[in-house]
């Protein structure tokens, strides 16, 4: 979780693939309305987020379901307590937050570079005026190199036992492929 720029898909999709579990993109299950306001410019409020978090809680519990999964990497904002909150009310199973913290000018910095997202980059101060720090979550810091982060979020994943309980415990190596 974290403001735009920080990193959730590149990191999460590598982590992902290097456990062998299941990654979801949150920005896959953004309503068309809700794309459309944030390709504006329009900051998206709760009443506009809540059937994007519902539809991503049932596409992590049919994910888990479907192939017996302990663990799934979920990339998506989650900046509210008011968001995580939901997201764990209908997890069906255990649900821990790692939030990507950079700061703000390195992230304009990326946001400035990427191609052919809906999210516009003046949209980021919104973002870090909307989050809430989560408690008891675990903070990684955006700015070290993407396989320094990876390693560090799948050390995380890995100490929760979540991989190995699954049967899936792989080395935290961001090198490999």
């Amino acid at each position: 979780m974290g403001v735009a720029g920080c990193g959730k898909s590149t990191i999460g999709r590598k982590a992902a693939q290097i456990l062998q579990v299941p990654f979801l993109e949150g920005d896959d299950f953004h309503s068309a309305a809700n794309v459309a306001k944030m390709k504006s410019g329009v900051a998206l409020t709760d009443q506009d987020r809540m059937p994007w978090v519902d539809a991503m809680v049932d596409a992590c519990n049919v994910a888990q379901s479907n192939k017996a999964e302990e663990t799934i990497i979920l990339a998506c904002s989650a900046l509210s307590e008011t968001v995580r909150s939901r997201l764990k009310k209908g997890l069906t199973g255990d649900c821990h937050f790692v939030h990507l913290h950079g700061e703000a000018a390195l992230l304009r910095q990326r946001l400035a570079q990427r191609k052919g997202h809906f999210f516009k980059p003046d949209l980021l101060q919104s973002q870090f005026e909307a989050l809430e720090l989560p408690q008891g979550g675990t903070t990684l810091d955006a700015g070290l190199s993407i396989d320094e982060v990876t390693k560090q979020l799948c050390a995380v994943i890995q100490s929760k036992n979540y991989t190995q309980e699954a049967g899936h415990h792989k080395p935290c190596d961001a090198n490999h492929s």
